[in-house]
């Protein structure tokens, strides 16, 4: 048995809705072979094993595989670590160092735009287009759906389909947050899937930050 940790990351202000995202504190408590299975058995689009408390080496498994780099697992193991007393200033998940900033309530991130998947952005003319897409839409692997809903306030509204990953709609896609913050080279407040929020803001150089409030739903022993 491991001990897990359950979260929502990228939740709205009162705390409903967000990305489920399981985390083990003590990665090592996973075998290294069973890793990949226990994702896909949890079936969280992503599960974090942290290898080191203290450093921020952590690995993430989506269900078809492990990630150098996701958004709304780095934002949920960050807070997670100073909520349990192990505050990092950054993380180190395969694709290099992500650094952690707090802002109040919110967790932030900070990473480079190529470390995203291969998303494909597409801009539709209104919200209701967006909101209207069947999930997932014919021939998605890898589309990020988005529009504005107030540009001059730099206020998006978007759907992830990480169809490719395993996953027919993503609720909150931090990464994808930053391949678009990168594209635009503007701060963004982006309503994703069915009540998530997320914010972003482009920090030059390819790089920009994603953040948003975390919620913690339980801890529990997990078989492995």
């Amino acid at each position: 048995m491991a001990t897990l940790h359950v979260l929502r990351v990228f939740c709205a202000e009162d705390g409903s809705w967000g990305n489920p995202l399981g985390v083990f504190l003590d990665g090592s408590e996973v075998p290294e072979a069973q890793r990949q299975a226990v994702a896909v058995a949890l079936g969280y689009s992503e599960t974090v094993f942290v290898e080191d408390r203290e450093s921020g080496v952590c690995r993430i498994f989506a269900p078809e595989g492990e990630l150098p780099f996701a958004g709304h697992p780095a934002v949920g193991t960050a807070w997670l670590l100073e909520r349990e007393g192990h505050p990092a200033p950054v993380l180190r998940p395969a694709a290099g160092e992500v650094e952690v900033r707090r802002e109040g309530a919110l967790t932030f991130v900070a990473a480079r735009a190529e470390w995203s998947p291969p998303f494909e952005l597409i801009q539709l003319p209104l919200p209701e287009d967006v909101e209207l897409l069947p999930s997932p839409p014919p021939d998605a692997e890898m589309a990020y759906f988005w529009t504005w809903e107030d540009e001059a306030a730099g206020v998006v509204r978007s759907r992830c389909f990480p169809v490719v990953a395993g996953i027919e709609e993503d609720e909150a896609t931090g990464s994808a947050a930053i391949s678009l913050c990168t594209e635009l080279g503007r701060e963004l407040t982006i309503h994703q899937g069915e009540g998530s929020l997320l914010r972003a803001r482009p920090l030059g150089d390819d790089r920009a930050e994603v953040g948003g409030r975390v919620v913690l739903d339980e801890v529990r022993e997990q078989a492995v």
